[in-house]
């Protein structure tokens, strides 16, 4: 380390702590510039440290996880949403699997194009991360090859951007084969660009025929090593988009007969983490799996539920998003989220406990409008209402016109929130007086099922239904009106 960097790293260090437990100087600004010291030093995080305390379980995880220190460049916006976009990170980090040591944020306008942070910052991280005995750093943003491989080659230790560490979770949490697949073929498409070759040392030599027949030399480099690992890559993307194509085509044909019966959808998305499973089983007793880690669902739970007057519809529990939700990933589960673009109602789940509800809703709509599904009828459900600031709820119901607070812990708003749904999903519009014989039973199970039945009485000849079905329906029992 420079004279200069160690007395930056030592001023840094023995700069007072605000009350957020931030080390900061006493310095004021300098007008619309960025404050001196932001730009000097790097801030430290307080509150990511994930270590434990039970010794044993300190030894387990020593042995099995990785120990990492996050960094991250604050450009726009206020310290708090750069302090929670950190955070996050910090919990993407522990959710698949590693320690957080600490965490640092570097002020500038915008990211270093070479090392991400700056040559010197680069050097100041190393230290850090030398003190703390980290063995990987995680980067808060998707890194430019460039970018990934001139900071390791600073830092000294593996280095990982935000989309890796996602793609990373998902590869955990996946566990259907069309999961799998989805996250498979997400991460070959992040790996294409990142591959490194390493010389004319691994090219495959061509001579002889391979040459032209010209003989002695005329011998070149054939294909190398990363030319080969890029075609076995796009030859597997190949099969996978094949394979995911089938197992659309099998899902279409379940979706299409649930349409071609009318049964009204109902879509649960929103923030991974804001309790999306917890709601689809307090709603529906489905028993899918809970837990308070990011991306916990990623194959999508369809279950069957009933409003208090006996119309049926389903509800689909789908996977999580988060703040610049890979590209990659939105793609591969491009044909999972239209579920949600086939609803009849979204129920947005978002967070009231997180210190950034309004950020998470805009995160979840962004993804939303890439699957083209901004046209279904949203509700926003602000769900661990037990949990969260009484000016936040009262704020969100302010800002969001179709809104609820709820808990799908306790139980809070259930009620309320059940009738929301039944006054919300479609009614079947077509009055029907109809006489069905009894040899067609089949007819007057539908009308029960698919629409409202007003009043049935058994006769002679058959059945007397006065209902309201839909037009499909209507149109099969024309032959029937009395």
């Amino acid at each position: 380390m420079t004279d200069r960097s160690q007395h930056l790293f030592d001023h840094k260090a023995s700069a007072l702590a605000d009350e957020d437990g931030f080390l900061v100087d006493d310095l004021g600004t300098d007008g619309d510039q960025l404050e001196r010291e932001e730009r000097a030093a790097l801030r430290r995080v307080s509150g990511l440290s994930t270590e434990l305390e039970d010794v044993t379980e300190v030894e387990y995880r020593q042995l099995r996880l990785e120990r990492v220190v996050l960094a991250g460049v604050w450009g726009e916006g206020t310290v708090e949403d750069a302090e929670n976009s950190l955070r996050e990170l910090a919990a993407l980090a522990e959710t698949a699997g590693s320690e957080v040591l600490a965490g640092v944020l570097q002020r500038r306008h915008r990211p270093d194009p070479s090392t991400y942070l700056g040559s010197g910052k680069a050097i100041e991280l190393r230290d850090i991360v030398i003190a703390e005995g980290a063995d990987t750093v995680v980067c808060d943003t998707e890194l430019a090859p460039s970018q990934r491989r001139a900071l390791e080659d600073v830092v000294k230790v593996k280095v990982i951007d935000r989309t890796a560490l996602i793609l990373d979770i998902f590869a955990q949490h996946a566990k259907s084969r069309e999961g799998k697949a989805q996250v498979e073929l997400a991460q070959l498409q992040y790996l294409l660009p990142r591959l490194r070759g390493w010389g004319e040392s691994m090219s495959r030599q061509a001579g002889g025929q391979a040459a032209g027949g010209q003989g002695m030399g005329s011998r070149g480099p054939g294909e190398t090593k990363i030319e080969l690992d890029r075609r076995r890559i796009n030859t597997r993307i190949a099969k996978l988009r094949r394979d995911l194509a089938g197992m659309k085509t099998h899902r279409d044909t379940k979706r299409g007969s649930r349409l071609a019966s009318r049964t009204p959808s109902v879509a649960i998305a929103g923030y991974t983490n804001a309790g999306k499973s917890t709601l689809l089983n307090r709603l529906t007793h489905a028993g899918v799996l809970v837990d308070n880690q990011l991306f916990a669902t990623l194959d999508t739970t369809v279950r069957r539920a009933e409003t208090a007057d006996g119309r049926e519809y389903t509800l689909t529990d789908t996977v999580g998003f988060v703040r610049a939700l890979p590209h990659q990933l939105v793609e591969a589960f491009r044909s999972t989220l239209e579920e949600v673009a086939d609803a009849d109602l979204l129920l947005h789940v978002v967070d009231g406990s997180h210190p950034d509800p309004e950020g998470q809703i805009s995160a979840v709509r962004a993804v939303l409008a890439d699957v083209d599904a901004t046209d279904v009828k949203e509700v926003i459900v602000v769900n661990k209402a037990d949990l969260a600031d009484p000016e936040v709820l009262d704020r969100l119901r302010l800002h969001e016109k179709y809104s609820i607070a709820v808990s799908a812990r306790t139980g809070e708003g259930i009620p309320e929130l059940v009738a929301l749904i039944a006054e919300e999903l479609p009614r079947p519009s077509v009055d029907v007086n109809v006489l069905v014989p009894y040899s067609r039973g089949d007819l007057v199970n539908r009308i029960h099922e698919e629409g409202e039945v007003l009043d049935s009485e058994h006769v002679g000849e058959g059945t007397r239904v006065v209902a309201r079905v839909n037009g499909d329906l209507a149109a099969e029992l024309g032959a029937f009106a009395g």
